[in-house]
C-alpha cells in the first residue's frame, strides 16, 4: 500500500511541477543599484529575510503575490524551493524572532505599481507582462 502511494506521490509531482508554468521575471525598483542577473540562491536569500539590505546599504523590501496565486506557488517552488506548508512553517518561526513575511500584493498589476514606486523592493511578475519601469534581476523559468 505505502509503495502505491508513493508512486501516486511521485507521479504527482511530476506532473504538478515547474512544466509548463508560465515564466517569471524578477523585478525591482529602478532606484535599486545591482548588477543582474541575481542566482536564485540571493532571491531567495532576499525573501527569506537572510539579506536584508542592498550591497549600498539600502533596505530591500520583498514582495510576494497572494497565497492562492499562481505566480507565488511557483515562485516559491522555483526560487525558494518550498512548499507552501514549509513556508508556514518558515513564517512561524520568524514570527516569534520578531520578522514579517513579505508584503503581499493581491495582482501583477499591484504588484508591478508597488515595485515601480517604492525604493528598495523586489518582486516578481509574469514573463507576458511588460516590465515597464522596473529593473529585471533574473528570470525564472
Amino acid at each position: 500500500m505505502t509503495k502505491t502511494l508513493l508512486a501516486v506521490t511521485i507521479a504527482g509531482l511530476l506532473f504538478s511541477g515547474s512544466a509548463g508554468a508560465e515564466e517569471l521575471l524578477i523585478i525591482a525598483n529602478p532606484s535599486v543599484n545591482v548588477t543582474a542577473p541575481l542566482s536564485f540562491g540571493e532571491i531567495a536569500a532576499i525573501y527569506l529575510l537572510r539579506t536584508i539590505a542592498w550591497p549600498d546599504g539600502s533596505r530591500i523590501i520583498p514582495v510576494n503575490r497572494e497565497a492562492g496565486s499562481e505566480a507565488r506557488t511557483n515562485f516559491t517552488a522555483r526560487v525558494l524551493q518550498e512548499d507552501n506548508a514549509s513556508l508556514t512553517i518558515y513564517w512561524n518561526e520568524m514570527h516569534f524572532m520578531g520578522k514579517m513575511p513579505p508584503v503581499v500584493q493581491q495582482s501583477e498589476q499591484a504588484m508591478l505599481a508597488f515595485v515601480q514606486s517604492v525604493p528598495g523592493s523586489v518582486g516578481y511578475i509574469s514573463a507576458s507582462m511588460a516590465p515597464v519601469n522596473v529593473k529585471v534581476l533574473a528570470r525564472v523559468p
